[in-house]
């Protein structure tokens, strides 16, 4: 099955099952809502029928009083009322009223005069001070007629409750709107699945178009074909299948860029050659008869050499591994303060040799979640190029601090800082600065390692010159 089809099946087949979910919570939630809301109209009437009827009610004239007088003839009323098409010929409400007894002393349907009300779930709560409501067939002896909503009010004299006043409306005068809702959200829905329908069919066939296009493009360039880029035209603008075809385009550029590789392994010759060439030197002086301090000289000099290439090597092998990391496969608390001084503390000798003063305001317990050994190889870069840069008798200054959702851990030197011309390529592979006097010159590897595990561990790494004293400044910026 093509991958068009597969998203059109897949788009069609969530929306259905969306739109039919809402539809289904919906629709069943008409019916209830419009009762409630009815239900709610019914207890603002009784309440305020329940207040006009208190005085009759008190006289003893509820069946003759002005009350009564007022709502006889309501059933024929005609209200001749048009509510969103729909016409309203009738009054429906039935209005009854009953003592304390239960008894009913006024009905607008006069039949029900006389008649025992208190074994009705409204007139019965309402008479006990609770509220009082119920739905019931119309005809108690046809439970399968339509049926009626009847709320109560208390009729009071004080706190006395002397009666109640049930409002009662059919509920199947509620059908019609009810019906109306639904035959309406059903259009509604079937012109919005119509909508969605031809919306992801146009959608699929642009994916399945673009990545069509991008396979072609992709086949050809395997077969050697010079071919043009895809969707770069003005029509296609700015899009994750354009930015993937530029980023093919940019693979392919630097897989047949020859010298790109061939200029990679010149400079790691280059940088092997240079400590090979001292030790075969010193070697050779070794084997003639030389004086005790020449050959103790010589046979240090092979002795840092070697420690150089051993360093170059594992540094590689470093930066090798993490560049092929695609992210963490478990992170863990890192006490950054902690690890930092763990650091130091192993430096103490170089840092004692150099005379350094060390400014020390890391705090105490500033963690970062991450792997521990990455990061303590990318600080360890960090404090050694402060270290070999810094002058005899110079200080550091070493600053962590949390800012908001992240944690800042920055080191600064006194040495001569980043020249202009090198800091634009600080982070290239074997670009190294030339260190103090007497000291071996760097890999030029670990600020790419730093690199990488920052980007690894999603933070970000600036390095620059200290402003406005002398020297350089890393500043390094992780989630917390």
């Amino acid at each position: 099955m093509r991958i068009g089809l597969r998203l059109l099946l897949g788009f069609f087949l969530i929306l259905g099952l969306a739109l039919f979910v809402v539809l289904r919570v919906f629709v069943e939630e008409v019916k209830p809502g419009t009762r409630q809301a009815m239900e709610d109209s019914l207890v603002d009437a009784a309440y305020t029928l329940a207040r006009l009827a208190a005085p009759d009610m008190k006289a003893g004239t509820i069946a003759n009083g002005s009350f009564a007088q007022a709502l006889t003839g309501l059933p024929e009323v005609n209200p001749q009322a048009s509510i969103w098409g729909l016409q309203k010929n009738r009054i429906d409400y039935r209005i009854t009223v009953t003592d304390a007894q239960g008894i009913v002393r006024f009905d607008t349907q006069p039949e029900a005069i006389g008649q025992d009300f208190s074994r009705w779930n409204d007139v019965a709560r309402t008479l006990r001070g609770e509220y009082g409501a119920r739905s019931s067939p119309a005809n108690p002896y046809a439970p399968d007629t339509a049926t009626v909503m009847h709320v109560a009010a208390p009729i009071r004299d004080g706190e006395r409750i002397i009666g109640a006043l049930s409002v009662s409306r059919p509920n199947d005068r509620l059908e019609p709107y009810i019906e109306r809702s639904q035959q309406r959200i059903l259009r509604w829905s079937w012109g919005l699945l119509g909508l969605s329908l031809a919306i992801g069919l146009l959608f699929s066939w642009w994916i399945a178009s673009s990545l069509s296009r991008l396979r072609g493009y992709a086949n050809a360039v395997a077969r050697g074909d010079r071919v043009p880029l895809p969707l770069l035209g003005r029509r296609s603008g700015s899009t994750e299948f354009t930015e993937l075809a530029q980023a093919l385009e940019r693979m392919r550029l630097q897989l047949e860029d020859k010298a790109y590789v061939e200029s990679y392994v010149h400079t790691l010759t280059h940088e092997l050659k240079s400590p090979l060439a001292a030790i075969r030197g010193a070697a050779e002086l070794l084997q003639e008869d030389l004086p005790p301090g020449d050959r103790h000289r010589f046979a240090d000099n092979i002795q840092r050499q070697a420690e150089r290439l051993r360093q170059l090597v594992d540094k590689l092998l470093e930066l090798a591994h993490v560049e092929q990391m695609r992210g963490l496969a478990a992170r863990e608390p890192v006490d950054l303060s902690a690890l930092t001084r763990e650091l130091l503390q192993r430096m103490e000798p170089r840092i004692r040799l150099k005379s350094l003063r060390v400014h020390d305001d890391l705090g105490q317990g500033m963690e970062v979640p991450g792997d521990a050994f990455l990061i303590g190889q990318a600080l360890q870069n960090l404090l050694d190029n402060a270290v070999d840069f810094s002058p005899p008798s110079g200080e550091l200054w070493l600053h962590l601090r949390r800012d908001g959702d992240h944690v800042d851990w920055s080191v600064r030197d006194q040495g001569p800082g980043i020249p202009d011309y090198a800091r634009d390529r600080i982070f290239e592979r074997f670009y190294s600065l030339p260190r103090a006097e007497g000291q071996d010159k760097g890999s030029g590897l670990g600020l790419c390692l730093v690199r990488e595990v920052s980007e690894l561990h999603g933070g970000q790494l600036v390095i620059g010159n200290a402003e406005p004293a002398p020297g350089c400044e890393a500043r390094w910026r992780l989630p917390a």
